[in-house]
């Protein structure tokens, strides 16, 4: 298969890691961001820069779209699509509303051209180092041809189905990101009001988790029906509830002598079994 031309259109905080992992492929990069600055190190490496989105789709068949949120993601597929070639796959890396997605799969469908929804999980750091995890909602041949592009600067590519799926899978791992941070917040409360050392309680929470796997090392169901007793993941279940219930009381206890309202943490106790299936 020839090697597509490809673009990139945003060169923020993670797309710009990105889209340099692409520098030496066949035939380079094409890229664009409003920002002129942002291209500079671009240009210095040899990638081709254009005015405007526009300017990607003409010269691109594989292009990544990395801006802000859905107005600038539907500002730049508004852009290329009347320029775009049939058969043009634009994947947007974005975190959008799922429904936005779909629409512009509708009117890119129109002209031949695809759009996958394909946001990236990992940060910056994943995007530095090209171990991005990627969630891909769209059609399985397009994103057949871009997978060489992903694995540039992803180590994990899942397809979760049509148009839309990959944002929807995407909101659902935040999720967890974002509600353990606010816990992290209540556990820091909690721990200064103990008089504890919050940069040492730091280490051990990224050290264990780097070890455990934090919170996906309990996901290891297809279902969240509830669970039968002869389930194989039963009795690690169970006496993952058990030690969760007894340490969740304990800390509940620890906060009511310190004076700390833990509303996380009473309501990961009230909600922990169920959460296991059980």
């Amino acid at each position: 298969m020839t090697s597509p031309k490809v673009g990139f259109v945003g060169l923020g905080q993670i797309g710009a890691p990105m889209a340099m992992h692409l520098i030496d492929r066949p035939h380079g990069v094409t890229v664009y961001d409003v920002r002129h600055e942002a291209t500079l190190p671009f240009l210095e490496q040899g990638a081709t820069l254009v005015a405007d989105a526009a300017g990607v789709a003409r010269n691109a068949s594989v292009i990544s779209v990395m801006v802000r949120d859905d107005a600038q993601v539907r500002d730049v597929v508004g852009q290329m699509l009347p320029v775009a070639a049939p058969d043009t796959v634009i994947a947007i890396h974005s975190t959008i509303k799922a429904e936005t997605a779909e629409q512009l799969a509708a009117d890119a469908s129109e002209r031949g051209v695809y759009v996958l929804d394909a946001p990236v999980s990992g940060g910056f750091m994943g995007a530095h180092e090209g171990t991005l995890a990627v969630l891909v909602g769209g059609d399985e041949a397009a994103l057949d041809r871009c997978r060489p592009v992903f694995e540039r600067w992803a180590k994990l590519v899942v397809h979760f189905g049509p148009v839309g799926a990959g944002t929807r899978a995407k909101l659902a791992r935040n999720l967890i990101t974002f509600a353990s941070y606010a816990a992290a917040g209540e556990a820091q409360r909690l721990a200064e009001a103990a008089g504890l050392d919050l940069a040492a309680l730091a280490d051990v929470v990224r050290h264990s988790d780097k070890v455990t796997g934090g919170a996906g090392s309990i996901m290891l169901r297809t279902t969240t029906a509830p669970m039968a007793a002869d389930d194989q993941w039963h009795a690690i279940l169970s006496n993952t509830r058990d030690l969760g219930e007894k340490d969740l009381q304990l800390a509940l206890e620890l906060g009511d002598a310190l004076g700390v309202d833990l509303p996380f943490a009473a309501l990961a106790l009230d909600r922990f079994g169920k959460g296991l299936g059980l």
